[in-house]
């Protein structure tokens, strides 16, 4: 039976309406997911904390499309008219008035949108392009964050009490002892005690902690005066299922670090997430807000914000997008732009031999990256559809390529180039570049981070497949990160391969081996005859990482994984664990989770 017409503003309004019960259904589950990862962490539950990372992600696009339909089946075509658009909208922003997270719900609100009325992303005018509530002085309750006014004790009574404070349903092996450690530790990074008796001396600490893999953060400062100390605190189980602090990161380009795209998304509870994002700029200035809820697990957020970074520095700045330095890829396309530290990557129309994908294949790979833990070693990616970008910031040389190569998914129309499909990265120097450039020195030191990277991939349960130099990039920390996905598979996928010995000289010396090889069969021996041709690559290589050339390695990782066994990974220096500074041997055994 047809509906009744609805008068306009009550229709705006109900549309607006099915759009907000959409969007809060969606917070509700995602603010689950921050309270099971606590229970995951309290009961050493490893596999389900990244159950429940993997899971988090699809549950955005679950609720557009809900939301989507319940709007198509209960209004009909009468929702999808311009007039009553912008109604909505209207609407919709009236709605958002006492909203805790009205920023995430203007965004779902485009969503809702664009799958709705079928335009494009750049061109509909009835999405929140710029945020139409302010979230600067949303107030939660319970507050944000904890203060702590350091009194009889000093510092490390004031770190055990708001350890203690955390609640968890797992007891600390030795609170004291640990509060002592960080207090030590604080001393001698800043070169002598904290005055805690001054009046204006507090701790703040933000009321949740963050969940990743093994472990919890908690992130705080201190502030004294005119001086804040930025610190994260990564809380571990001992040997005894019993609660630990490793360590007290203070350096806040590690403290940075530890909010790296590179890794998997942090769970937490919020209920104010701009109060988050706006303390964690205040120990970290320089990481963008794009970045920072991207890492809070809010990632369609950081595509809202970053897209509106991208267009204010094309607002301010007049250089063009040209072809990406290195050797060009047999799977994408990629371009950039100098003054911007970000490359651009286009799936090409045709790939050509040897590689044996195509597009859906290569876009599967990269949702593979995004769900699964990066461990630090692969770089994060946004995906972004049609997008639209001002066609004289284009090189006509790079115009020229992109429809050469990917003609499918490049529009020019009118004064706009229309990118339909395209992945967004951090710009890294290609490790071939950077081994080309450096002295042996700094070549040795990246080598050994390039089999790090590997063996930490590895560890993870993941084979690069295509592990030449270009498909490596350098950070601004000399970290060695992973950023090719188009050959990425489970290493337990794989099937590795001693190559048998041959059964004749002239055998050997054929063009075509004289053993099988399936499609999943990898043969480590080979690994040298591509990767190790320079001399001084090869001598630091063999120094540092012989093991990857032999397929037993391999083999035990996958042992390990179907085992279960989900080895550790510290995103911060060994010798910074409390364990290598201050421990005493009647300290557990250090058989021990991590993030």
């Amino acid at each position: 039976m047809p509906l009744s017409p609805v008068p306009i503003p009550n229709l705006a309004q109900e549309i607006a309406a099915t759009v907000l019960a959409g969007f809060d259904r969606h917070y509700a589950l995602f603010r689950d997911c921050g309270r099971r990862a606590r229970t995951a962490f309290e009961t050493a539950d490893w596999h389900a904390s990244q159950a429940l990372t993997r899971e988090r992600i699809r549950f955005y696009d679950d609720r557009v499309n809900e939301t989507t339909v319940a709007i198509e089946a209960k209004f009909g075509e009468a929702a999808l008219t311009e007039g009553i658009w912008r109604s909505t909208k209207l609407a919709f922003t009236g709605q958002l008035l006492d909203h805790k997270q009205p920023e995430l719900a203007e965004t779902f609100f485009n969503s809702v949108s664009c799958k709705l009325l079928h335009h494009s992303y750049f061109h509909n005018e009835f999405i929140f392009f710029r945020p139409a509530i302010s979230v600067e002085l949303i107030e939660a309750d319970p507050p944000t964050y904890r203060s702590y006014y350091p009194a009889a004790g000093g510092l490390a009574a004031s770190f055990a009490r708001l350890l203690r404070d955390m609640n968890w349903a797992t007891p600390f092996a030795d609170v004291e002892r640990d509060a002592r450690w960080i207090e030590e530790a604080a001393t001698e990074h800043l070169g002598g005690a904290l005055p805690a008796a001054q009046a204006n001396f507090q701790l703040q600490v933000l009321g949740s902690p963050f969940y990743r893999n093994k472990a919890a953060y908690i992130v705080g400062k201190v502030v004294n005066g005119h001086h804040e100390y930025p610190f994260a605190l990564p809380v571990l189980h001992d040997a005894d299922c019993k609660l630990f602090v490793d360590t007290v990161v203070l350096d806040p380009a590690r403290i940075s670090q530890l909010f790296s795209l590179n890794r998997a998304y942090f769970l937490v509870d919020m209920e104010v997430p701009s109060a988050y994002v706006q303390f964690l700029r205040s120990i970290m200035p320089g990481k963008p807000k794009s970045e920072l809820y991207t890492m809070l697990g809010l990632q369609k957020q950081g595509k809202t914000m970053f897209y509106r970074d991208l267009i204010a520095h094309l607002r301010h700045s007049n250089d063009q997008f040209v072809v990406a330095p290195g050797i060009r890829g047999l799977v994408m396309a990629v371009f950039t732009m100098p003054s911007y530290p970000y490359v651009f990557k286009i799936i090409k129309d045709k790939i050509a031999p040897p590689k044996e994908v195509d597009r859906p294949t290569v876009m599967k790979k990269y949702l593979l990256v995004k769900q699964h833990d990066r461990v630090g070693r692969m770089a994060d990616t946004l995906e972004f559809s049609n997008v639209a970008l001002p066609r004289d910031r284009f090189d006509p040389t790079l115009i020229a390529e992109l429809k050469d190569l990917a003609g499918s998914v490049i529009l020019e129309e009118g004064d706009e180039i229309i990118l339909k499909h395209l992945y967004i990265e951090r710009r890294m120097e290609p490790l071939n570049l950077y081994l080309d450039r450096v002295d042996e020195v700094r070549a040795d030191a990246a080598i050994a981070e390039y089999g790090n990277a590997i063996r930490e991939l590895a560890a993870a349960n993941i084979f690069p497949g295509d592990m030449l130099y270009k498909n490596f990039g350098v950070t601004r920390y000399d970290r060695v990160v992973f950023y090719d996905y188009d050959e990425i598979e489970y290493l337990t996928d794989c099937n590795f391969r001693d190559i048998p010995p041959a059964p004749s000289y002239e055998a050997e010396m054929a063009s075509e081996p004289w053993y099988s090889v399936g499609r999943m069969d990898v043969f480590p021996e080979e690994f040298g005859s591509y990767l190790l041709s320079i001399p001084r690559v090869r001598k630091a290589f063999v120094k540092h990482h012989s093991a990857l050339l032999k397929a037993e390695f391999w083999r035990e990782r996958q042992t390990r994984i179907r085992a279960g066994i989900l080895d550790d990974f510290y995103p911060y220096p060994l010798a910074a664990r409390f364990i290598n500074r201050f421990a005493q041997p009647a300290h557990p055994e250090q058989t021990l989770g991590s993030g």
